[in-house]
């Protein structure tokens, strides 16, 4: 992600996303699911990390967490739990060949141009080591606009997603949906799959 309206949006709120996610992160049966189908003492990206609270779960868990984000103030956030290794890095800084064990992209490559979302897929499915697990979740709908904060989102159908991972290289084994409310408060559907390389 490279969108310097977005990504003022998350420096300046950094803290205020921090609470917003606390509890959805901590109760994600998604983020559950993920972390226990991982093999023991697992290499992970968290891509897009945000403040961190996924990865910090997926350290508790025994696992070597890499917390990637674009926002430096997001990044200091994700430093500060326990056992996560994080960074600075934007999407087109995935590399890697088979370096890791699973890929946790939750709500951050929705932020990317729909022209560059294939190619971050297949940069995903050469770091992941063959069969490793990888989690996308995007808000559906059809385009790109910015919300109400002036962040970029470009948005999916559930089968469109699926024919993008499919067309990466990917084996989409689970797929779920729902509806939240995110930082600027409006309720958005979201779709999430899950994938093995």
């Amino acid at each position: 992600m490279s969108d310097r309206g977005t990504l003022n949006v998350y420096a300046r709120k950094a803290e205020e996303y921090l609470e917003v996610t606390r509890e959805a992160a901590t109760a994600d049966p998604l983020l559950a699911a993920f972390i226990a189908d991982l093999p023991d003492r697992s290499r992970v990206l968290d891509l897009g990390c945000g403040p961190g609270l996924c990865a910090a779960a997926m350290a508790a868990a025994g696992h070597e967490a890499i917390a990637m984000d674009a926002v430096p103030e997001m990044v200091a956030l994700a430093a500060e739990h326990p056992g996560v290794n994080a960074r600075i890095g934007t999407f087109d800084d995935i590399e890697g060949d088979g370096a890791y064990d699973g890929v946790w992209a939750n709500f951050s490559l929705l932020h990317a141009p729909r022209a560059d979302l294939p190619r971050h897929l297949a940069a995903i499915r050469r770091a992941l080591k063959p069969g490793g697990l990888f989690h996308i979740a995007l808000k559906t709908g059809t385009g790109e606009k910015r919300d109400d904060l002036g962040r970029y989102y470009a948005y999916y159908t559930s089968d469109e997603l699926t024919a993008l991972l499919e067309k990466a290289g990917f084996t989409v084994t689970g797929h779920s949906t729902g509806r939240d409310r995110g930082l600027d408060g409006a309720l958005s559907d979201w779709v999430a799959l899950r994938a093995h390389a």
